[in-house]
């Protein structure tokens, strides 16, 4: 049986390597790469050799140069779903550097535009994104537990458990966790 160390490091691994594929795809440089997303050369180079395990913002930046959503970056290094996800199969990554478990509940699934994510954030996590990894997608948040600060189009929500966010995302969004105990939520991101 395979512990949790050794999942995440054989999906950091699979991740390293499709970000090298995604890349080469394109015939790109690392300095290409590194001037349309904004990222250095040499952590670009660490995060396609396994050398560093990347942080959601680095991988939404990439998802934006590569066209992709995020979760569909990550359901492409992970094994192909079926229709019945068990609860001890959803994939689970973690960005330690802001506090984020990202949890895939039903993950992309070919001729399907839908898929639902549960995301927790420590109390005090505060994650943003420069910019949407597809422009136009469509994302409902339902928190489920905690308080939670939704900023999308330069409008802050500050949502409670039940409430729900409905937004198409254009431009920079941000999520901190602003209670005293973790924010869990559910997130159907809608590709269009």
């Amino acid at each position: 049986m395979k512990r949790d160390d050794d999942v995440d490091s054989d999906v950091d691994a699979r991740l390293a390597a499709r970000l090298a594929e995604l890349r080469a795809e394109r015939g790109w440089s690392l300095g290409e790469l590194a001037d349309r997303s904004g990222i250095s050369r040499s952590t670009l180079s660490r995060a396609e050799r396994a050398e560093i395990s990347p942080t959601a913002s680095l991988l939404n930046r990439l998802c934006a140069v590569y066209e992709r959503p995020m979760s569909r970056l990550l359901s492409e290094v992970e094994a192909d779903p079926a229709q019945v996800t068990r609860a001890a199969e959803q994939p689970v990554w973690t960005d330690g550097a802001s506090g984020f478990v990202r949890r895939s509940v039903s993950p992309p699934h070919p001729g399907l535009r839908g898929e639902l994510v549960e995301g927790t954030l420590r109390p005090g996590a505060d994650l943003s994104y420069d910019r949407p990894p597809v422009p136009g997608l469509e994302q409902h948040i339902w928190l489920l537990e905690g308080e939670l600060e939704v900023t999308a189009q330069s409008a802050a929500h500050t949502l409670a458990a039940g409430d729900c966010l409905r937004f198409r995302v254009w431009g920079t969004t941000r999520f901190r966790c602003v209670g005293e105990r973790a924010a869990r939520y559910a997130l159907v991101v809608i590709t269009p």
